[in-house]
């Protein structure tokens, strides 16, 4: 177990919170994960569609981000970390108010570089975007708290 492999499980168990960005965008968490692999269903609060109500691409992107992210955690090493250095997104239909699928895989990895990609479809199979990703490795892991210690912090603010 990685440091990363740890916090996808903690994630999955719901035994920590969603970071700020990650609950003022709702951009919401993971609902599973593997080696290589990661998903979640994801549903489209109305605060983040155009007012013809589809899906702002931008919005799309930053949930790329994210998912992409979270599937490099499920092979980065125990000594590193990483950053998305380079992220491109393509739009197949638009995206209305209807829940998404959301799948990242691992492509490919290196001692410096994992290439990654992620299909948006709505719940009946129908492709909305495809992402694709590189995380340059850095070394260092990150320190995060731990699950007890945000709930304290939660109870006294």
């Amino acid at each position: 177990m990685t440091w990363a492999t740890e916090r996808l499980d903690q994630i999955k168990a719901g035994v920590v919170d969603a970071p700020p960005v990650v609950r003022t965008l709702h951009l919401g968490l993971i609902d599973d994960w593997g080696p290589g692999w990661v998903r979640k269903r994801w549903e489209p609060k109305p605060e983040v569609l155009n007012g013809d109500g589809s899906l702002f691409g931008g919005y799309i992107a930053a949930l790329a981000d994210q998912i992409l992210s979270f599937v490099t955690m499920t092979v980065i090493a125990d000594d590193a970390t990483y950053r998305t250095v380079n992220l491109q997104v393509q739009f197949v239909k638009i995206g209305r108010a209807h829940p998404l699928i959301i799948e990242g895989r691992v492509v490919a990895a290196s001692r410096q570089l994992i290439t990654v990609e992620a299909d948006f479809r709505r719940e009946d199979g129908e492709l909305i975007a495809r992402a694709g990703a590189q995380q340059i490795v850095l070394s260092g892991a990150p320190v995060f708290p731990s699950p007890s210690s945000q709930r304290e912090d939660a109870a006294t603010t």
